[in-house]
């Protein structure tokens, strides 16, 4: 999972290069290995504890980036490096650690759900934090969104440390969409990406040492679910998710991230035989149209575009 802020000012200078077929089948394949991720996280839960398996995760994955990209230049100064360990500790660390380390008490569906509520948070927080002002149409996502969480979780009372600890990672995963927006410009994208996933990871070890028995039972299950959340569900997602800013308007592009979670809800239940409730399933659709609202621009008002673009 990643995120990364969309600059309306360079926006302008983004073409549009991609042709509606291709776009849409990227768009569908990189939001659906956003949302396999939470329940092949979930099976490799079943070898190794939520922190540790995240680490090597973002380890092995921040280390093939950083490999492949070793001759690209690299921040100067311990500012600049102090930044981006920030950005990996909220990024990396917080949003998937919390995620995974939910599912010990929901489901992997549940989780995404609460995870992709990112964009709800972000704006949230831009308006207390930096006194932004939004479209009222912005404000109703908003609502329906958190109308959205309230049915999914609610309804049935389920409200447990996995719920609160899901949302720890939804409001670490707006925090750092902020940092980014703040910082990100500065940095090359990749490298970015790259040393973020290996700061994030390095936490994510230290923190399971201290709270973990470490172990990974080496099976071929393991390691098909470990080499899938590296090089599908990182490499190939981060590459896949910059292709697509790059070669499109990243406002529109950010308002399918909505699918994620709908994926997630998909994918747990054909993987790992997890029921979708009712209930669950009107709060992904509500959660959806908030996030789609949160997200969309409005065609008089282009240059306000999306203040923020996520990644899982």
């Amino acid at each position: 999972m990643s995120t990364t802020i969309h600059n309306p000012a360079r926006a302008a200078r983004i073409p549009t290069s991609l042709r509606p077929g291709k776009y849409i089948l990227l768009i569908i394949v990189t939001t659906l290995i956003m949302g396999t991720s939470f329940p092949v996280g979930k099976i490799g839960l079943s070898y190794a504890p939520p922190f540790l398996l995240m680490g090597l995760r973002y380890i092995l994955a921040g280390g093939l980036m950083a490999l492949v990209l070793r001759k690209r230049a690299l921040p100067r100064g311990w500012r600049a490096w102090g930044k981006i360990i920030l950005i990996g500790l909220f990024q990396s660390a917080g949003v998937m650690g919390c995620a995974y380390y939910s599912m010990n008490w929901i489901s992997s569906g549940e989780s995404a759900i609460i995870t992709f509520t990112n964009p709800l948070i972000v704006i949230v927080l831009s308006a207390l934090l930096y006194n932004l002002s939004y479209r009222s149409s912005q404000w109703i996502g908003v609502i329906v969104g958190f109308v959205g969480i309230l049915v999914t979780f609610g309804w049935h009372m389920s409200f447990n440390p996995g719920t609160w600890i899901g949302f720890g990672g939804a409001i670490s995963f707006a925090i750092s969409t902020l940092l980014i927006k703040r910082w990100g410009v500065d940095y090359d994208t990749f490298v970015l990406t790259a040393y973020q996933m290996l700061a994030g990871g390095s936490a994510l070890l230290l923190i399971s040492v201290w709270t973990e028995q470490p172990h990974f039972t080496v099976t071929t299950v393991s390691i098909i679910s470990l080499l899938y959340l590296t090089l599908i569900c990182s490499i190939m997602q981060f590459s896949l998710w910059f292709y697509l800013l790059q070669n499109s308007d990243p406002a529109q592009t950010s308002s399918y991230l909505f699918l994620a979670p709908f994926f997630g809800v998909l994918s747990s239940w054909f993987l790992i035989g997890e029921q979708i409730q009712w209930f669950v399933g009107a709060g992904g659709v509500l959660i959806g149209v908030g996030i789609y609202l949160v997200n969309r621009r409005s065609a008089k008002k282009k240059q306000a575009a999306s203040r923020f673009v996520n990644l899982g």
